[in-house]
This record gives structure tokens, sequence and C-alpha cells, in this order.
């Protein structure tokens, strides 16, 4: 890196409120991007320290939970239900660009940390209010409900199986986005009209409006979408999960007639393009079931990773199933990775985006001990 000041916010400073992973996950994309993050946390700290796989060391309290959201800030320790803690917020605030906070509705003011408040004292001040239903509603949101509430978790499904939430919390991670994107309009603004301004985003409006596709086809049909498990409702072959001979589980994303031609090339059977169930795509989608048992007797037969080449040749989509070390261990996941410190671990980057017009963050503070800044502020 060529230095902290040629990073795009290299002069903000940013006031994180927010606890657990939406918030924090805003908190860390501004610091990767040069921002001084204060993370201001209560007493016990943030309860993400003590969500813990067995795997983990008791004796430390950086989680890996909390370690996915947290690298490259500052934390300080701040009772908000005493007048120094408020005054102490009061003050930071004061200089801050953007604040982040995640309070039920309600609970910002009773704490003299809500927007009318901190606004008063600084009329430039963005603040970026996460709640779990929007701002009319007390109620807490938790990823896992909220995955099943917007039909998510409905759609997570084999046919006939249980529904079942997503590996990561991808509503979480959902809202960050929108919380980051309401972050980034709102400095345009700033920039261009001097004022700061109050933007809000909720877990259950970043849920549906990530359905996509899948809203789309109800709004248009009057139909719900069906579980299909990995597969897609009007593309085939695509996201089904095949075995192949040897071992290796793979996917395909066949989107085009053209790509079909040559999947079926690589499994040296051609005559398959020319059948009139399967030469086009609304063809195969009518006869998914025909194409996708041909299939699975066909790969089950090859070597996966020889014909995971073929196909790369071809310019087929597809790709091996692998675990979460495998894809990180790859060459090809290298460059997400922040560097571990002299002692630790390494973190992963939540700035998926590169420029030649400034440096990539090559290394970043790790995740902070509770308190660990006190007294700088």
């Amino acid at each position: 890196m060529d230095s902290a000041a040629s990073l795009p916010f290299a002069d903000l400073l940013i006031l994180e409120l927010a606890s657990v992973l939406a918030g924090p996950q805003v908190g860390q994309f501004f610091a990767e991007l040069g921002a001084t993050v204060v993370k201001v946390e209560p007493p016990a700290g943030d309860v993400t320290r003590t969500w813990k796989t067995p795997a983990e060391p008791a004796d430390t309290d950086v989680s890996a939970y909390f370690s996915c959201a947290n690298w490259g800030k500052q934390s300080l320790v701040l009772d908000l239900t005493t007048a120094a803690g408020r005054a102490a917020v009061h003050g930071l605030a004061a200089r801050a660009d953007v604040v982040l906070a995640s309070y039920k509705p309600g609970d910002s003011e009773k704490l003299g940390v809500d927007y009318a408040t901190l606004a008063l004292l600084n009329p430039q001040l963005i603040y970026a209010h996460l709640t779990g239903y929007g701002p009319d509603s007390g109620r807490a949101g938790y990823d896992a409900v909220l995955q099943a509430e917007a039909g998510l978790m409905y759609l997570n499904a084999a046919p006939g199986q249980e529904p079942q939430k997503m590996p990561v919390a991808m509503i979480d991670l959902l809202a960050a986005h929108q919380l980051k994107e309401a972050v980034l309009t709102a400095l345009y603004r700033r920039a261009r009209t001097g004022q700061g301004t109050l933007v809000q985003v909720s877990l259950l409006d970043s849920a549906l409006a990530s359905l996509a596709n899948q809203a789309a086809t109800w709004l248009v049909t009057g139909h719900d979408p069906r579980p299909m498990g990995s597969g897609h409702p009007s593309i085939v072959p695509y996201g089904t999960v095949y075995a192949a001979g040897n071992g290796r589980s793979l996917v395909l994303a066949v989107g085009a007639d053209r790509q079909f031609r040559h999947l079926c090339d690589a499994l040296e059977r051609p005559a398959w393009a020319t059948e009139a169930r399967f030469q086009t795509n609304d063809a195969r989608v009518a006869h998914r079931a025909e194409l996708e048992a041909l299939l699975r007797q066909r790969i089950g037969e090859m070597d996966g990773d020889a014909l995971l080449q073929t196909l790369e040749a071809l310019g087929v989509p597809a790709g091996a199933v692998r675990t979460v070390g495998e894809a990180l261990t790859r060459e090809s996941g290298q460059g997400m990775l922040l560097p571990a410190p002299e002692t630790g671990f390494p973190g992963l980057r939540t700035v998926a985006f590169r420029s030649p017009d400034w440096p990539q963050m090559e290394a970043l503070t790790p995740p902070p001990h509770l308190d660990e800044h006190s007294g700088t502020y």
C-alpha cells in the first residue's frame, strides 16, 4: 500500500454503534478503504465475541464470528446508560462523518444516541440505522427468522424435504450491502449539498429485495415458486449437483443452447443436443426429469476432474463443489484474504472490488480486544 491517505475514505471517521453482523460488516468495509472506525461496545462487549465453535480457544474475546466483521477497528467500551457514556459518544458523534446503529426503534432515543439528538451536534452527520422490520416496528430482527419469513427458507429445500436456512447469515449480509449503498448515496449527496441525513435499512426489506426472479415469478404469474433444491426454475441444467465416478461432485450452469451442445460433446453424447425434448432451454425445462436422469447416469460414469477440464476448454460453465477451506486455499481465493498479523490468523476481506486509482489495503489491524483503545478518544 502506498499510504493510508491515498485510500478513498482515509479522511472519514465512522462511529460504529452497531453489533452482531450487518452493521459491523459495513464498518469493516469502510476500514478496508482507509476510514478510522471506532467501535463502541457495551461493558459486556459485542455479543458475537462469545459465539464460539468448540474448536476455538476459550481464553480470548476475539471469536471467529467476531473476527469476520471487525478487522481494522478500534474498540471503546462506553456505558450509554450513564451520563458519562452518553457524553463520550456525543463528543465522538460531533466530529464523526457516519454513525452506524442497529438499535430497535425507540432504544436509541432512550440512550440519547438517536439521529435527532446527534444531528443537533453535527448537522453534516450521516446516521445509518439498521432495524429488523423497519422504523415503526419494535420487533427484533434475527437472520434465521427473516430467512423464514421472507420466503427464502421455503425455497431452500429439495422437493419434499424440510426447508433449510442458508449456512451463513445471508439476510444480515444482504442488509449490510443495502446499508453500504445507503451510506455511499448519502456521502455523495453531502458532497453536493453539505447536508447530513438519516438513512434507514431493515432486514426484512433487504430480504424481500433479494428475491429477484423468484418474486417476479409470483408477481407475473400469481403462482408461488416451488422448492427445487439447488435446481433453477427456468434454466436446465443449472445448479443441480452431480456425483462423478471418481467421487467429485460438480455443478453445471448451462444457460444457452450452444453451451448445452458443447456439454453433450464433452459427455460424448452429441445426439442429446439434437433431440426435440432437449434442443432448446424451454424444451429442457419441460423435460427436466428425463434430462437430469440421463446426466446423473452419464456423469456418474466419468472422471469428474477430467470432465471439468474439458468443460472449461469448451466454454461450458461448470465447477467443483468445494469445501470452504478448499475455496480459500486455492490460488483464486488468496486475494480475498487479509494477511495474518505476527501472532494470529488471517482475515477475510469485505471489499471485493479493485481500482488502479487507489491501492488495495494490504494489511489491516486484527479485530480488537474489548476496550483495547480506551483512552484514545
